[in-house]
């Protein structure tokens, strides 16, 4: 499995540091940017990155910020793109977002989460798969037909 990661200026050290936790675990990953902290970046030009090579590989992606629901917001905007925003508390929505909705990028609040609960988040999420149940199954294929009408 390779992980696709991104972030803005507010959601980069906790990239850096995610990155070192992929490291340690050998989890593959591609960092689509910043690969420099720069206060006035914008957030759509690394996470539509991200969200574009998660649609094209099939891959899961963690993008970042200081909220984590603008680049939520950005990321949906790409076909095939379901995903999540986590901020911190219950981590039961963290395994729903897989288990229900299959989501394929994990949008994280940096200005709400510690490294731990950051790194506790997404390795609930990586590790959790869908339930493949026929009700979730058919939801999804319902928002996959309304995507081909657009």
């Amino acid at each position: 499995m390779e992980l696709f990661i991104a972030s803005d200026h507010a959601g980069f050290e906790l990239k850096e540091k995610l990155k070192k936790y992929f490291d340690r675990k050998k989890i593959e990953y591609e960092d689509l940017g910043p690969k420099s902290y720069d206060k006035n970046d914008d957030y759509p030009d690394f996470i539509i990155k991200a969200a574009e090579r998660v649609a094209e590989t099939k891959e899961k992606g963690i993008i970042i910020g200081y909220s984590g629901e603008g680049e939520a917001i950005a990321a949906n905007k790409v076909k095939e793109i379901r995903t999540v925003v986590y901020y911190g508390k219950n981590k039961e929505i963290i395994k729903l977002s897989r288990e229900h909705n299959n989501a394929n990028i994990l949008s994280l609040g940096a200005g709400f989460l510690s490294e731990k609960e950051a790194v506790e988040a997404v390795d609930l999420w990586l590790k959790t798969p869908f339930s493949k149940e026929k009700r979730h199954i058919r939801r999804l294929k319902k928002i996959q037909d309304f995507e081909e009408k657009r």
